[in-house]
């Protein structure tokens, strides 16, 4: 393509500029990023400062402490001539199109030709953008707009210009989707593009028809969040989230650039209210509050706003929805009274803002519902909304309320919008045709492999899944993908499987998470009922199956993304190889609920550290490092960081996009399959008693501090006995399979205590530890 992207400059160091700059730096690229130039003895305050607050964001901006040292500071004045150093320039500074013009003039003075420039505007069109520019900037310009925060919103909405050089664009599309992990949706030059276009018109018409209706902010977020599939943020707490000052921004912005006749006119006002809150600085979580409010003088009571009084008041516990409501659009339409005025008040004219729209921001629906999907976290895009409830039913109740039925509802008469034939997922096309959902080179998700076949084996809890070439997938199907006896057995047939029949096996999955790690709610159970056996079964069950996994005369490689815990962390230990995506949260997290580690954790985690080379040589550093991870339940927060702990190895590689997840742990498990054998099993070289009494110190130490409860030192305790080898010889070392009955013994003894029993109900309730 001769467009490759070496270093990366950031014009604006704003929110969005620095956080667009942290995720290039998180991609491993060098990244300039500049600001205006200030009096006084450092001129580049404005882009260190914004560094220095990338550093301490929370959600964290870096992955890694090596990717914040890859961003340099600089100003306008001093340093824009280092532009030139530079593949592709970012602007990202104030919305207005004065600023952005007298940027782009010095601008073209300094870059090399060729250089991709692109802005982060999410109002101003490009056309207008590149006015006054020459050829050469204008074929060299596009926009690439991020969502906010740049490294954990999937979406980038790309929008080339006529005279845009294609191969750049696709160059900068392509750096996007593989080195910054983003989907990428090509948008036409329209206000707002896409996923603001339909979310601004999504969000008016809710809090209008709260007003309107009468309506609590509890009961319409109820009403209108994860019914719907939306975050269960609903309206008014996404509204909270995202700011209520950018509400009257980006009313202003489309109206001012929208049609006349364009149905977010008719819509779009002001709430006194609302403008009121804005004034008094309740700009919603950023702010004193918003529609929400934490009252700390009450003792951190939330409260919530009276949309009639605008006085707070502690927040209710929101109307009833029935739980069929709760699953099925249809019966939440029809519900009575204002629960399903308000479903329908939110839905009817948004759906039919999105259809309306096809052809006019992009060329199909595909490209709407990914990025509302991605842009707002919708569970299901619009038109997959609409074919929940049905085209029909949409179109007859618009028309029956006297709205304009928009030309793709009606082309969609009778069918749905997307449909799968021969195995293969198709949407509805302008044209009244279907057309097949294509993805790109590289990307394979498991849901099409699912449209296409059925299982190789399946339970109530995993499924097997042939995913092409000789490889399976290993799916966890669980709630949050806990793991209990039936996943076990479906990993003991899986691996008789694919030694008959296939070359090597990946644990993967589309769910949110990999795996929040063993079914509690299944263990309290068996405690409360004093089932030991059944208990101690399943921890011996488990260690068998990840270590049949570890041993298996096939590569086994796991891929996880999103929360690994406990248990899902285990079996990523016992992996041959990781391909991890960038987002992945990984820990064994069980002395949170009084237990340790249970299925092989333990030794895979000294394992890993006595082969790091930053820790010392000896047996004693690695027990000691795995200690401190496992007993303060340490949770690496990105990928990168699971390496720097040590649950990662160097080795194991790193995907940034989602979506290419699969594909890399497929050709990672591939390229070991040639004169693959299985590891050998260990001899572990553990400290013993001396060891012990060393991790005891540390532990009272903690005590005594106020650092660790009375129940963390028990705990801790029955840890230490375990990573330092128990009452075992340590002349002789200390066996794989002695280390793991070492687990069993002390895990049984834990499990046994009523304090672990009250820390396992405590995380079952309310989903926060209790420190006992």
């Amino acid at each position: 393509m001769g467009h490759s992207i070496a270093k990366v400059c950031v014009l604006g160091a704003g929110t969005m500029g620095a956080g667009i700059a942290a995720q290039v730096a998180n991609a491993g690229v060098p990244v300039l990023l500049l600001d205006r130039t200030t009096d006084g003895p450092d001129r580049s305050i404005i882009a260190r400062s914004a560094l220095e607050r990338l550093g301490k964001a929370e959600p964290a901006a870096f992955m890694s402490k090596a990717a914040a040292r890859l961003v340099e500071v600089g100003n306008f004045d001093d340093d824009l001539g280092r532009v030139a150093e530079c593949d592709w320039v970012i602007e990202a500074i104030v919305e207005k199109i004065e600023a952005k013009h007298a940027l782009y003039a010095r601008l073209e003075d300094v870059r090399r030709a060729g250089t991709a420039v692109s802005s982060n505007t999410s109002t101003i069109p490009l056309e207008r953008l590149i006015e006054g520019r020459s050829e050469a900037f204008a074929q060299d310009f596009l926009i690439t707009h991020f969502f906010n925060p740049p490294r954990y919103m999937r979406l980038i909405e790309v929008v080339s210009g006529a005279r845009s050089n294609p191969d750049l664009v696709a160059a900068v599309s392509a750096f996007a989707d593989q080195r910054l992990g983003k989907s990428v949706v090509a948008c036409k030059d329209r206000p707002g593009f896409i996923a603001n276009r339909v979310g601004t018109f999504w969000l008016q018409s809710a809090v209008n028809a709260a007003f309107d209706l009468g309506l609590s902010v509890e009961d319409a977020d109820a009403i209108a969040g994860k019914p719907m599939g939306v975050p269960k943020t609903g309206i008014f707490g996404l509204v909270d989230l995202v700011g209520l000052d950018l509400m009257p921004y980006l009313k202003a912005s489309l109206t001012a650039s929208l049609p006349k006749d364009d149905p977010y006119q008719a819509i779009a006002r002001d709430e006194p209210l609302i403008l009121k809150m804005i004034a008094d600085g309740y700009t919603g979580r950023k702010g004193k509050g918003g529609f929400y409010r934490i009252n700390r003088e009450a003792g951190k009571v939330k409260e919530a706003i009276d949309l009639a009084t605008g006085t707070y008041a502690k927040a209710r516990k929101p109307m009833s929805i029935p739980a069929v409501a709760q699953k099925d659009l249809r019966a939440l339409l029809a519900l009575r009274g204002k629960a399903g005025a308000y479903a329908w008040a939110v839905l009817g004219p948004t759906l039919a803002y999105a259809a309306a729209l096809v052809g006019e921001v992009a060329d199909d629906v595909l490209a709407i519902d990914t990025a509302m999907k991605l842009g707002y976290n919708w569970k299901y895009g619009p038109f997959e909304l609409i074919d929940r409830i049905g085209a029909d039913e949409v179109a007859q109740r618009l028309e029956a309320e006297g709205h304009a039925v928009p030309p793709m509802l009606k082309l969609a008469a009778g069918r749905s919008f997307y449909r799968v034939e021969g195995g293969q997922r198709q949407f509805l096309g302008l044209d009244g045709e279907y057309h097949p959902v294509t993805r790109p080179e590289g990307v394979l998700l498991l849901e099409d492999v699912k449209a296409a076949s059925k299982p190789l084996l399946k339970n109530g809890s995993a499924a097997l899944w042939d995913i092409g070439d000789g490889v399976v997938c290993l799916e966890f199907t669980a709630k949050m993908n806990a793991l209990d006896g039936e996943v076990m057995t479906l990993i003991a047939q899986s691996i008789a499987l694919v030694q008959r029949h296939y070359k090597a096996l990946v644990v993967y999955n589309e769910g949110s998470h990999f795996s929040a790690g063993a079914n509690l709610g299944q263990a309290l159970f068996a405690l409360n009922i004093a089932a030991w056996g059944e208990v101690e079964k399943l921890v011996r069950g488990g260690q068998q199956a990840y270590k049949a996994l570890k041993y298996a005369p096939f590569p086994v490689v796991a891929a996880p993304f999103g929360m690994a815990l406990g248990g899902g962390c285990e079996i990523v230990l016992n992996s041959d190889a990781v391909q991890a995506h960038a987002e992945t949260y990984i820990g064994l997290v069980e002395c949170g609920v009084g237990l340790i580690p249970g299925w092989g954790g333990c030794g895979e985690l000294i394992q890993r550290l006595s082969e790091n080379p930053r820790l010392p040589k000896g047996p004693m550093p690695a027990v000691a490092k795995a200690f401190e991870t496992i007993s303060t339940a340490t949770v690496a927060k990105s990928a990168a960081q699971a390496q720097e702990i040590g649950f990662l190895r160097p080795s194991d590689g790193i995907t940034m996009n989602r979506d290419r997840l699969l594909a890399d742990a497929k050709a990672r498990a591939l390229a070991m399959v040639e004169g693959y054998t299985p590891p050998e099993r260990p001899l572990f070289r553990l400290p013993g008693a001396g060891g012990r009494a060393a991790l005891d110190l540390a532990v009272q130490d903690f005590a005594a501090k106020g650092l660790a409860t009375p129940y963390d030192t028990v705990v801790a305790g029955k840890l230490a006995h375990v990573l330092t080898g128990g009452d075992a010889d340590m002349a002789d070392g200390v066996s794989e399979a002695e280390l793991l009955a070492l687990e069993v013994e002390q895990f049984m003894a834990l499990v046994r205590d009523v304090r672990t029993v009250a820390r396992i109900e405590t995380m079952l309730a309310t989903g926060k530890p209790l420190r006992n």
